[in-house]
């Protein structure tokens, strides 16, 4: 028996619904073939499919694409809009049908927020800051004038602006320095167009563990910006050439996957413990804006569009990530998974007209309940699951509290093989009533255009107790208690 224990007496704080962020980039199928067509119009199977995944935040352009992206080439009638190479992805031919007024119809329709990176790495201080006022721009202005040829009279009202992205390799092979500096001065001008909307400043940030950026960002620039971003991507082969396959792997390469997913905790604590020391008092916010697992392509696709498929265990990468990002919500503001159709850790995979949930949008759908609830404490008395040097936990847990007292436990059973008796310990929690849903398989189980439902949740058997509930966690599963109070 494993014990799942949830303390409502402490939290870390609101868990922002940012946290439940996602990522669509100019990159395979993930705009062309994903969400719109050819011509820039948004695909309805797909805008209904994730109208259903409650996406709070949508990062775009990039990604890599980011810093070679132009905003001006993406508007205007279609027919007039230039043509480029993506050069970071595939080489193929890019319209630009996709632009800024179809992304953020895009973000209107999902009821979501924007949030865009601008181009530093290629563009201008002034490119940027013509964009920002395009956007925002209530009144008379050029840019506000050219966004009302351009057939929208109110302006967009993007709050989230990303300062150039991995400015470190894609977004210009920098010195942590010099990117300081270039960010200093491009979120100057990145000004307030309407007094109801701030912009929200994301400074490009680190790459897994670089710690030295992270601190020379934020000591140099911390006074321009509210947060700063942190990549790291869930690689189980030894390097970057040999990932390893997203469904043909063994238990070693599992139980790698798991505790190499394990690893963001490490990274979270570390980079937000230098944000506070060098942000001089100022509350400067870690946005993890690029996370999710990275495969080798499938088989018989283009190297540079990486397409994968999506598993059990990327379910349970994605709900240990999540639990580590509630669990730190007073550090971590935004969290992004890349990306959002057809790309790496996907929520939505498509082929034609017909569109698949993965397992990875289905732990996001359970896990919504905490989006804008207050985190509960919480930790799991559990065995760890030893694979040579690397150990995995059996459970890993997190909890929260909606306003109305509804209280959502998130549990995952990392064990591939065995189920896992639990007791939750309720403290501070009047149980009036229990209810749960499952998300469970083998680990290499997944969704196929054939077989759409494969892996779906289903209802988990809960016996209430005085302190709380029992269940049975199935293996390789991830586990929502829905715990109503008197």
């Amino acid at each position: 028996m494993s014990y799942l224990i949830v303390n409502a007496a402490r939290s870390a704080g609101t868990i922002r619904k940012t946290i439940y962020g996602q990522f669509s980039e100019h990159l395979g199928r993930c705009i062309y073939g994903g969400i719109a067509d050819q011509d820039g119009a948004l695909r309805p199977a797909v805008l209904q499919a994730l109208k259903t995944l409650h996406i709070p935040v949508l990062r775009w352009p990039g990604g890599c694409f980011a810093d070679t992206y132009h905003w001006r080439d993406g508007i205007g009638p279609r027919s007039e809009r230039k043509t480029i190479i993506n050069t970071n992805w595939g080489g193929v031919t890019e319209n630009n049908a996709f632009g800024t007024h179809e992304f953020l119809s895009l973000c209107e329709q999902l009821g979501c927020e924007a949030y865009l990176s601008g181009n530093v790495g290629s563009g201008t201080v002034q490119e940027f800051s013509d964009w920002v006022e395009y956007c925002n721009m209530p009144g008379v202005s050029p840019m506000a004038d050219l966004r009302r040829r351009n057939g929208r009279e109110a302006p967009f009202g993007v709050r989230y602006w990303g300062i150039g992205n991995e400015a470190w390799g894609c977004g210009g092979t920098m010195r942590a320095e010099y990117y300081a500096d270039l960010c200093r001065q491009y979120a100057t001008y990145l000004r307030s167009y309407d007094a109801g909307l701030v912009p929200y400043k994301i400074a490009s940030g680190a790459n897994v563990d670089d710690y030295h950026w992270t601190r020379t960002v934020v000591e140099r620039a911390g006074q321009c910006i509210d947060a700063v971003s942190l990549h790291y991507y869930t690689v189980p082969g030894p390097d970057w050439q040999h990932k390893g396959s997203a469904t043909d792997f063994d238990r070693d390469a599992y139980y790698t996957t798991l505790h190499k997913t394990l690893r963001m905790e490490e990274l979270v604590e570390n980079h937000s413990r230098i944000i506070r020391r060098f942000a001089k008092g100022r509350p400067i916010g870690l946005c993890v804006d690029e996370w999710g697992t990275w495969y080798d392509v499938e088989p018989g696709t283009n190297p540079g569009f990486l397409y994968q498929q999506n598993t059990m265990r990327d379910a349970l990468v994605t709900a240990v990530n999540l639990n580590i990002f509630n669990n730190h919500c007073d550090t971590v503001v935004m969290a992004n998974i890349a990306q959002l159709v057809n790309v790496l850790q996907a929520m939505l995979l498509t082929e034609g007209d017909k569109v698949v949930l993965t397992p990875t949008s289905h732990v996001f759908a359970m896990y919504s309940g905490h989006q804008g609830a207050r985190q509960l404490e919480s930790y799991a008395e559990t065995r760890m699951l030893r694979r040579d040097e690397e150990q995995v936990p059996e459970l890993h847990v997190s909890a929260s509290e909606q306003p109305d007292g509804t209280v959502l436990i998130t549990a995952a059973n990392l064990n591939d093989t065995e189920p896992v008796p639990v007791n939750c310990l309720l403290g501070g929690i009047h149980a009036a009533g229990v209810t749960a849903r499952v998300l469970a398989g083998a680990p290499f189980d997944h969704n196929t255009f054939d077989r759409p439902e494969a892996v779906r949740p289903a209802p988990l058997a809960v016996t209430p107790t005085e302190t709380g509930f029992t269940a049975v966690l199935p293996p390789c599963s991830v586990a929502a208690f829905t715990v109503c109070q008197k």
